[in-house]
């Protein structure tokens, strides 16, 4: 079964700014709840990789992620390049869309697919709702940087 994660959040920031601030590795654990640890190998772009390695209560797992859209300030989106011990497949978009007052709203997607394919029925439902909470987490810790 495929896991499908839509969460949406208002930003107090324009879309440019937002975008920015999101693929900011420099400056992503000042905001990210999830991350220990970020960065970019190279410029965030079309074909750039991104490492993230997660908090340790996370289970402290690196990942690698190559970006397959960068259309600043509207879309980009990344797909996972390592092979973590849990994961068959995932892939991430956010989008971002204008709203009135320099405001705008930027709306996470997750894909993914648990392994082995055996247990997947039985991980895909807590890894769907811990994903989702956290997935809300970093979108409202990442308002509120923007409001400072």
């Amino acid at each position: 079964m495929t896991v499908h994660i839509v969460v949406a959040q208002e930003m107090p920031a324009s879309c440019e700014q937002t975008f920015d601030v999101l693929h900011d590795y420099g400056r992503r654990l000042e905001w990210d709840t999830l991350l220990r640890r970020a960065y970019s190998e190279g410029p965030p772009g079309r074909d750039a990789v991104a490492v993230c390695t997660a908090r340790w209560w996370l289970g402290g797992y690196t990942f690698r992620t190559r970006y397959v859209t960068f259309d600043r300030p509207v879309l980009a989106a990344i797909k996972l390049e390592s092979r973590p011990p849990f994961f068959a497949s995932w892939a991430a978009s956010i989008r971002h869309a204008e709203l009135p007052d320099g405001r705008s709203t930027a709306t996470y997607t997750m894909t993914f697919r648990c392994k082995p394919s055996w247990v997947a029925p039985m991980l895909e439902p807590a890894a769907r709702a811990m994903f989702r909470k956290e997935t809300r987490r970093r979108l409202v810790a990442l308002a509120r940087y923007l409001e400072e």
